[in-house]
């Protein structure tokens, strides 16, 4: 399995403390704490992350 490609969001603080990280692929998302990487990721379908991001958006799918 290839190394994922983890990014923070654009609304995370600078010292990156609270905050997550995701990883994207063409059908999943991984999604994790940055303070606490060890402890895995949840994984979720792109069509459920990206309804997750249209809610927080108030862009309602």
């Amino acid at each position: 399995m290839s190394e994922l490609a983890w990014h923070t969001s654009s609304f995370s603080a600078p010292d990156n403390a609270n905050c997550v990280e995701v990883a994207e692929s063409w059908d999943e998302v991984k999604v994790r704490d940055t303070q606490n990487r060890a402890a895995g990721h949840l994984v979720v379908p792109v069509s459920e992350w990206s309804a997750f991001l249209a809610d927080v958006k108030g862009d309602h799918l």
